[in-house]
């Protein structure tokens, strides 16, 4: 199977930037989106997670949530059904307050 990268925050800033058309999933709650958010990412909810089913198992995909805890299970799901190229933001959006975008609220 393969490997689920762990990103830090300013190497998800870099790979972002690289390649703007990577997926970008937020596995947080909409109350948590309402609080902070980073630009791009996309809240999980059911029709996202239909499309993402629908891409090419090769399709890059970067997971975050809070501290990188449920985004890591969200990849360990989307791993389970097949896709190859799967990130975690590790340490999450509070991670990429605190090194790449200190605007973004920290809760």
């Amino acid at each position: 199977m393969p490997e689920i990268r762990q990103l830090s925050a300013s190497e998800a800033a870099a790979l972002i930037e690289s390649d703007p058309t990577i997926e970008r999933v937020d596995v947080r709650t909409e109350q948590e989106r309402e609080i902070a958010a980073i630009a791009g990412f996309r809240l999980l909810d059911r029709k996202y997670h239909d499309q993402l089913r629908l891409l090419d198992r090769d399709t890059p995909i970067v997971f975050q949530c809070h501290h990188g805890i449920r985004s890591q299970h969200a990849a360990e799901y989307f791993r389970q059904q097949g896709f190859t190229t799967l990130y975690n933001l590790h340490g999450g959006i509070d991670a990429w307050s605190l090194v790449v975008d200190p605007s973004v609220p920290r809760y």
